[in-house]
This record gives C-alpha cells, structure tokens and sequence, in this order.
C-alpha cells in the first residue's frame, strides 16, 4: 500500500493550505485514513482522521480550523487547514488503517511562519 501525500509548503500565519493523501488500496478497504503530525522535540500527535462511514476525529488544538473530507472514486484523502498558526508547523503525516495494519506516508513539511 502506497500514501501519497501533497500540498505543504510555507505560509504565513492566518493563512490557509490544503494537503491531499491519495491510497493505492481502496476505500473499502480502508477503516480510516487521516494525518498525524509531528512538531520538532515533540511527539506525533493525531491531527484528524475520517471512518470509512464517514465519522470524523478531529484534534481539539484544530477544531473549527482544519477540516478533513474524501474523495471515494479518487481514494483520497484531504486536510483543509485555515487560520494556520504557528504552531501547526510540523511534518505532517498521511495514515491509514487497512486491514489489521497502519501504513504511513513520507511526510509532508508545514510551515507557518511571516
């Protein structure tokens, strides 16, 4: 299973960006799928994450912010970040739970900074 992830990049505070996931599996294999995130010195933490049934979890830190949606037909997952901060700088990380088994993509980098 592949994760290919897209989108980061560098922006100013109060901006907005939006990551995309795409799974080589498909969707119905899929339990859920969503993106972790990683600040250095500190540890990964769950950012959000989408169920095959469509339920969502959402990161408190992020809620009202971020929103995460799928797309089925193209197996993909996104992650609408606005009114990014500062602290949202991390490597960002696409996931998903297939089969008994979490695959992670690469990373992608997040930067918010002016």
């Amino acid at each position: 299973v592949q994760l290919v992830e897209s989108g980061g990049g560098l922006v100013q505070p109060g901006g907005s960006l939006r990551l995309s996931c795409a799974a080589s599996a498909s969707f119905f294999s899929i339990n859920d799928m969503g993106w972790h995130r990683q600040a250095p010195g500190k540890e990964r933490e769950l950012v959000a994450r989408i169920f095959t049934a469509g339920n969502t979890n959402v990161a408190d830190s992020v809620k009202g912010r971020f929103t995460i949606s799928r797309d089925n037909a193209k197996n993909t997952v996104y992650l609408q970040m606005n009114s990014l901060k500062p602290e949202d700088t991390a490597v960002y990380y696409c996931n998903a739970a297939i089969l008994g088994a979490r695959y992670w993509g690469q990373g992608t980098q997040v930067i918010v900074s002016s």
